[in-house]
């Protein structure tokens, strides 16, 4: 049975942090109950962004398709 190197210990894993990443005011956790709420990443096309600039006006546009597109669902089950 071989055993699995912790990735926080391997010794080819320290000093790979960049200068310029300051973590040292970061608190640890402070996004985790959002987080364990559900989160979905989604990769926008930049094709689009001009209409779609933000997260709000994605959901704001998902918001007002998904009954158009629940109801062709229900209609196709039938």
């Amino acid at each position: 049975m071989s055993k699995k190197s912790n990735p926080l210990t391997n010794p080819s894993d320290h000093d790979t942090m960049r200068d310029e990443y300051d973590f040292s005011n970061a608190q640890r956790g402070v996004t985790a109950a959002r987080y364990a709420e559900g989160a979905n990443v989604v990769v926008i096309d930049p094709e689009v962004l001009d209409v779609f600039p933000d997260g709000n006006a994605i959901n704001e546009a998902l918001r007002a398709l998904a009954p158009v597109i629940r109801k062709q669902g229900k209609q196709q089950n039938v």
